[in-house]
């Protein structure tokens, strides 16, 4: 079989989101993007507000128009009558950027959750969460290459690109459902768990830069769970998997990092270290390391590729930062109304 020219590839990679049917953004840091996980997981930290913003480049090493990734989110928790509920809002911003047609999505996207406690004893909560809103794609035709121009191996962009669009711009409302289960463990509830499931694009949105309107978004499903382990109270572990299910899509990717405080104030820790690493099955091997500057936190990862593009990529895959600032709106407002885990 004669061999694929790299540059040729590169094209046919680029292309991806213009030809396949449409499959959703990943974050190798997806444990800072809850909402994009399960918009139940909304509330699910200590503090009266939560934001933060995780920035993805991608591709860099096989092509120079690498796909950038931005997602911010915000969420604020407040009690609800005099017993142990409350109730969360916030809203999730989704910005992406990708290939050399310069395929640019915009997410705006509101979120409510409410946290119903099961227990007297420990703090157990099943939330049910919904988040929804308005997505637009917008694409630059002039900066599209396609199967049709190229002539004996190269590029003739006088050539027409054999690709009918009804509108450079595509808008359409989404909506997603979640709901999980959070509670603390062991015998002086030192321990945290969650298990969760999502429901995401419930109204099958259309999508597609095309003129068939029978091309939609695939349902995807997600289930979450995460898991902190005490060993003592200067050191934990943190795991976090989840699995996704999109159309013929599947995709599975967990692990998690050790964390040791690095003050002599455990309960109110001004710097912790945390490393370690996650795996996305077939495809990426991802090292994080993060450091909490008292409330604000610093993530760094980087995608090692393992899939069939590790020969063109040269095993470099994907850089990501993370930060996330916690807080309280007045000093320890929540901290005796909401008794949410600790996350």
């Amino acid at each position: 079989m004669k061999p694929i020219p790299i540059n040729r590839f590169v094209w046919l990679l680029l292309l991806l989101p213009c030809t396949l049917p449409a499959q959703d953004i990943h974050l190798s840091q997806f444990f800072e993007a809850p909402l994009l996980r399960n918009p139940s997981l909304a509330g699910l930290f200590e503090g009266d507000v939560r934001l933060q913003l995780v920035y993805r480049d991608q591709w860099k090493s096989v092509t120079p128009n690498s796909f950038r990734t931005a997602s911010f989110n915000g969420e604020y928790k407040m009690p609800v009558g005099g017993g142990d509920d409350f109730f969360t809002v916030g809203g999730q911003v989704l910005y992406d950027k990708a290939g050399s047609a310069v395929q640019s999505t915009v997410h705006l996207l509101p979120v409510v959750n409410y946290h119903k406690s099961i227990s007297t004893e420990r703090t157990s909560y099943i939330s049910l969460g919904f988040m929804g809103g308005w997505v637009q794609k917008r694409i630059d035709y002039t900066k599209m290459t396609t199967n049709n121009q190229y002539r004996d191996g190269n590029v003739d962009p006088a050539m027409p690109t054999g690709e009918y669009f009804t509108d450079p711009v595509v808008g359409y409302w989404d909506g997603s459902v979640g709901v999980n289960f959070n509670t603390t463990l062991g015998s002086n509830y030192q321990h945290v768990f969650f298990i969760g499931a999502a429901y995401h694009h419930l109204n099958r949105p259309k999508a597609s830069f095309y003129q068939n309107a029978g091309i939609e978004l695939h349902p995807k499903y997600v289930f979450s769970a995460g898991l902190k382990l005490s060993v003592d109270e200067y050191r934990y572990f943190t795991l976090h998997q989840d699995v996704f299910m999109q159309g013929a899509s599947r995709e599975i990717i967990g692990g998690g990092w050790y964390s040791y405080v690095l003050d002599d104030l455990p309960d109110d820790a001004r710097y912790v270290l945390h490393a370690g690493a996650f795996v996305r099955w077939n495809d990426a091997i991802i090292p994080v390391i993060k450091m909490d500057i008292r409330s604000l936190a610093v993530t760094l990862s980087y995608d090692i590729n393992t899939s069939p593009l590790k020969t063109a990529s040269q095993l470099r895959g994907g850089f990501e930062l993370g930060l996330c600032w916690k807080g309280f709106v007045g000093r320890n407002s929540s901290a005796e109304k909401v008794l949410c885990p600790r996350f």
